[in-house]
């Protein structure tokens, strides 16, 4: 599984890149803030709504600490996803949120 820093993902952002970034936890964790653009599909839907993901495209997979998006990850990879899971998760991010 590839993997990537919070700060990587940070520097990608700010120059102009626009990865595709879905953040995993639950709805109420989302409310807290979320990296700008990210999608939110909590965990235990990834199964049901992968079918809204494009397998030609590159995704960046977000949880709180990394744990919930390494197995997103791992799920989504297994069925043909190509993903990135942000280590350290929303607790090493120190970039904006909205």
């Amino acid at each position: 599984m590839k993997e990537m820093t919070a700060k990587e993902v940070e520097n990608r952002l700010a120059e102009g890149e626009c990865p595709l970034i879905i953040d995993v936890r639950e709805v109420e964790e989302v409310r807290e803030g979320k990296i700008p653009g990210a999608v939110n599909i909590p965990l235990g839907l990834v199964e049901f709504r992968m079918h809204e993901l494009d397998k030609s495209k590159e995704y960046i997979i977000v949880c709180r600490s990394g744990g919930r998006s390494a197995r997103a990850s791992q799920f989504l990879e297994e069925h043909g996803y190509q993903v990135i899971n942000m280590a350290g998760g929303m607790l090493a991010w120190e970039g904006k949120t909205e």
